[in-house]
């Protein structure tokens, strides 16, 4: 079953640092795919052994068109992960699908799933993809995969009224933009694009969780209609100030490490936060971790590789100032 390339819940137990909307060093890349080819084994094709399954997979099979899935009448999976594909086709009669998986393959172009009235999940994340279209009558999807391509804009998603997630991350995308009418969206991730602003998410009223990780961001900014926000995700920009996030009281989790932050300000007011990632920033003041003393929820602290973290005293003094958290940095307190 596809899933998102970050697993926000087990997140919390890694690194903050590393986290992102699409982990790139575990994945194969295009440069990868094209070596497939030369493997020297002949690339099989699509044999149906049982007519009425529901799910089929042919994963790492060197398969290179789709075709032969005509007697499939009661599909409901498939599952065509990391194969030689390079254009979808031949999907007309699955109109029972309601899950289709292309991720890394050699894919140009969103195209002939129209019939596929009933797909609740697209992944075609790792693949060439230029742009997003081909998705006018996926009415009932509710998570698209397009991580890892070439999009270079947000365009063609507005008429998805029941999609609650989208992953875009590691792709060319400069701006946010085009997200009206996703009424349901809950989760967007947008890491690793060019991105220089938060915009246009005003209409994301039911959005939860926000990752612009490793983006080109200088100001947290236009977060304000994100009331529902519970975790976001900013590591790896050019952050200077913790700011704007007065109206964004459901937040448990803030990710703001690998910045140029200075100073811990504006959280007291984040009565809810539980994770707080500030590691591999410019925080020098221990005043400034006194800030986080109204915060009575906060379970895990990164500061590491601060300039306050080279104190000899640093854990001990964190934890006098914060004596219910459960962990600082990567430890486990006692």
């Amino acid at each position: 079953m596809a899933e998102s390339p970050v697993d926000v819940d087990n997140a919390k137990d890694t690194n903050p640092g590393l986290q992102s909307s699409v982990s790139v060093e575990t994945c194969p890349g295009t440069e990868e795919i094209d070596d497939r080819e030369d493997e020297g084994e002949k690339p099989k094709e699509i044999l149906i052994v049982d007519p009425d399954t529901e799910e089929l997979d042919m994963n790492h099979q060197k398969i290179k068109c789709l075709e032969n899935l005509e007697p499939l009448t009661k599909v409901e999976r498939l599952y065509f992960r990391w194969n030689l594909i390079k254009k979808i086709e031949n999907l007309e009669t699955l109109v029972t699908l309601r899950e289709l998986e292309l991720y890394d393959n050699q894919i140009t172009t969103l195209e002939n799933l129209d019939s596929l009235v009933n797909l609740e999940v697209l992944d075609v994340s790792f693949n060439r993809v230029h742009e997003i279209k081909g998705l006018g009558q996926l009415h009932k999807l509710e998570k698209l995969y397009l991580c890892a391509n070439k999009i270079s804009r947000i365009e063609n998603v507005n008429h998805l009224k029941n999609l609650t997630l989208l992953e875009l991350g590691d792709n060319k995308i400069r701006v946010i933009e085009n997200l009206e009418g996703l009424d349901s969206l809950k989760c967007l991730y947008l890491g690793k694009n060019k991105i220089t602003k938060i915009q246009n998410l005003d209409a994301l009223r039911t959005l939860q969780v926000l990752s612009v990780q490793s983006n080109r961001l200088t100001k947290i900014e236009n977060l304000e209609g994100l009331t529902r926000l519970d975790q976001l995700y900013l590591s790896e920009n050019g952050l200077t100030k913790i700011e704007g996030l007065d109206r964004n009281l459901e937040i448990s989790t803030l990710d703001l490490a690998n910045n140029k932050i200075r100073a811990i300000e504006n959280v007291q007011h984040l009565s809810k936060l539980e994770e707080f990632w500030l590691n591999n920033n410019l925080v020098d003041d221990w005043s400034s971790a006194q800030s986080l003393a109204g915060n009575k929820k906060l379970l895990t602290v990164y500061l590491e590789h601060n300039p306050v973290a080279k104190d000899p005293g640093y854990r001990r003094k964190l934890k006098i100032i914060l004596p219910w958290v459960s962990q600082i940095d990567a430890t486990l307190c006692r």
